[in-house]
């Protein structure tokens, strides 16, 4: 059994060396194995040594910021989960990182506690089952030529090959999946992304739809699997063959 089944490992990466120690020894006492960068190059050789179960990211930091190096964790370690710290009312920094995979954001200043449950709330998105009922294992939606995976919270390709997505983007397709033809709109989908603990604001609920299209459309510039419904949100229209396996 490795450290991280039973202490999860946490990466704080900020500039400010108060906030680390703050957030290192809050977060060892909840139970996490907590490593702490001052920035971006701190942060690559711990990823390198042991590849975190979620990282918080400050998106402010003296060369590398956090973008950047969420961008570079999504590219290359994608099963790493990602929470950003911003400044109060940054929604451009707030929608690029939706654009990279973040799956959660909080502003400066915040409470610890605040901190945690969002924490928690996205390892509980991202945790996969220990073992698999037999019975479960068909539990997937088409999309497209794509198959979301119910159990394993995997998105697979036509060739069987795996899809980085974030927990959000999971929750999002697997929302869709749930109500195949019929129009969903945003308050819909926001007050079901709020009950999973989302970060959310109208225009992040159209900036999931624009990534998810991309990895599961065709053509994502004419889509043909989540559709847009003027004035009202979107649709999920399924396969003609049918939806859930």
């Amino acid at each position: 059994m490795s450290e991280d089944d039973v202490k999860p490992t946490l990466l704080v990466v900020d500039d400010e060396p108060e906030l680390r120690a703050l957030l290192g020894e809050y977060f060892e006492r909840q139970g996490f194995a907590v490593r702490a960068a001052a920035d971006g190059r701190q942060a690559r050789v711990l990823v390198a040594e042991r590849t975190p179960r979620l990282a918080i990211l400050d998106i402010h930091m003296p060369g590398e910021n956090g973008l950047s190096l969420a961008r570079w964790l999504r590219e290359h370690h994608a099963g790493v989960s990602l929470v950003m710290l911003t400044t109060a009312g940054e929604t451009v920094d707030r929608i690029v990182g939706l654009e990279l995979g973040a799956d959660d954001y909080l502003a400066k200043p915040f409470d610890l506690r605040e901190l945690l449950a969002r924490v928690r709330a996205v390892l509980r998105r991202t945790m996969v089952p220990a073992a698999v009922p037999v019975a479960a294992l068909a539990q997937r939606i088409a999309f497209g030529d794509c198959q979301l995976d119910l159990v394993e919270r995997r998105l697979l390709a036509a060739d069987g090959s795996e899809i980085a997505i974030t927990a959000a983007e999971f929750d999002l397709l697997a929302l869709f999946g749930r109500h195949p033809n019929r129009p969903l709109n945003r308050d819909q989908i926001m007050e079901q992304a709020h009950n999973r603990g989302w970060d959310v604001f109208d225009r992040s609920i159209d900036l999931r739809v624009m990534r998810l299209r991309r990895k599961i459309e065709r053509n994502p510039d004419k889509p043909e699997v989540i559709k847009t419904v003027r004035n009202v949100g979107y649709v999920f229209v399924p396969p003609l063959s049918g939806g859930t396996a």
